[in-house]
């Protein structure tokens, strides 16, 4: 193996290396299991795109597995799938992932496979052609799907001038405009040691996962340059918008800019959210539906970026009840900021927070995913018994202070999808 690659135990079975090139090495060994969640993380998404090229990043992801220098595109479906084992990519905002879960004994082949897809894709123009009406068909099944379109609607529409708002697939306009100079352009910019993390987590050793990388040549590999920056992110404004849809439903999301990932406020928009709409528990779930009748589907949600966040409601409901859902939500949400959380409440949602942590924690593809999060947004690491002990810690005065900050129903940009 090439020397200089730094090791540091974060902990008991987890280790993280810095090679010189760049390239980070993340595992965490998981006692009682025989399969391996493995992962490589390319530091360039929609986030780093411009509006001409919305969705180039995704395209990417979806022409590496149109084949490769030493496999077609046969190959890389059969190469694991025939041992049981999965393969798998997503992009996300700001991260590009390609993934595989496989039996422990297979960990070097799929080790081969994820390296010949992102260091190696043919890239062909003819595949290119193939792959656009693909893409196409997803961006036409998401508008068929008013439960999704009204996310991507109500991105756009928070953050209008911000890759962060900007649709993830793109437009059947910029994938239209795509170019086959485009996608080569983007992996010879970004796919390089420097802008990826390896992660995985399960039956594994780390000495023995490095030489498997090593003989991938990822040690070796030229560095490439830095990671691609984020914009800056403008605060959002309070916007209510209807786009009119004949469907049988009004699809609403209510919601508002918050904080990225590191913001030690974390935690309390968590508790927030859990006690606001996570299960059937929630304060959403017995207003909304149990109490009011007024829809099958209703929950809260919270995303983290590295440099902004967003907190928000969805509700589908029948076009006739939809102001009443929305003013339902509002009392809710104007409830938790001029009351905030305390005493058992506050207690029996840090404890469902913590049970599903910690149950959310207990496969190898969910340890891979942890691991890989701590280097991608430059954490300290923390063990499972640190987190619960933080989130026990969060007393009622910070969670009031996040409450009345961001849920007050003032500050939500509003967007419904349905008849008119």
């Amino acid at each position: 193996m090439k020397a200089g690659l730094d090791t540091e135990k974060l902990d008991e079975g987890l280790y993280r290396t810095t090679a010189q090139n760049g390239v980070t090495v993340i595992s965490e060994a998981i006692s009682g299991v025989r399969s391996v969640a493995v992962g490589m993380w390319v530091r360039t998404a929609s986030a780093h795109e411009p509006p001409s090229r919305m969705g180039v990043s995704h395209l990417l992801e979806h022409m590496v597995f149109k084949g490769t220098e030493r496999r077609t595109a046969r190959d890389i479906a059969l190469e694991l799938e025939a041992r049981g084992g999965s393969l798998d990519a997503f992009t996300a905002r700001e991260h590009t992932s390609y993934q595989a879960r496989v039996l422990d004994e297979d960990l070097p082949r799929a080790l081969d496979v994820l390296t010949d897809l992102v260091r190696n894709p043919t890239l062909r123009e003819a595949d290119l052609e193939l792959e656009r009406k693909v893409i196409l068909e997803e961006i036409a099944a998401v508008e068929d799907m008013p439960d999704d379109l009204v996310f991507d609607i109500h991105g756009s529409t928070l953050w209008p001038d911000h890759p962060y708002g900007f649709s993830i697939l793109g437009t059947r306009e910029t994938v239209d405009a795509l170019a086959a100079t485009d996608i080569k352009a983007l992996h010879g910019r970004a796919y390089h040691p420097r802008q990826v993390v390896i992660a995985a987590a399960g039956s594994l050793n780390h000495e023995v996962l490095l030489k498997l990388l090593s003989k991938c040549g990822w040690f070796t590999f030229e560095p490439g340059p830095d990671p691609a920056t984020v914009e800056p992110v403008p605060p959002a404004k309070r916007t209510v918008r209807h786009v009119e849809r004949e469907l049988a439903q009004t699809h609403i999301v209510m919601g508002t800019d918050t904080f990225p990932y590191e913001d030690a406020r974390r935690y309390p928009l968590m508790l927030l959210n859990t006690v606001l709409g996570a299960g059937m528990s929630s304060r959403l779930f017995q207003r909304v539906r149990e109490e009011l009748g007024l829809a099958y589907a209703v929950y809260s949600f919270h995303s983290f970026y590295e440099h902004a966040g967003v907190s928000g409601v969805y509700v589908g409901t029948r076009p006739a009840e939809a102001r009443q859902a929305i003013e339902a939500i509002e009392e809710e949400l104007a409830k938790l900021a001029t009351e905030g959380l305390s005493g058992q409440p506050l207690a029996e949602v840090k404890q469902q927070l913590k049970g599903q942590v910690t149950l959310g924690l207990e496969s190898p593809a969910a340890r891979m995913y942890r691991a890989a999060g701590v280097v991608l947004y430059k954490q300290d690491y923390k063990t499972i018994d640190q987190v619960l002990t933080e989130i026990s810690d969060v007393s009622s005065d910070r969670v009031a202070a996040v409450a009345e900050e961001f849920f007050d129903p003032e500050r939500q940009t509003v967007v419904s999808l349905g008849p008119g």
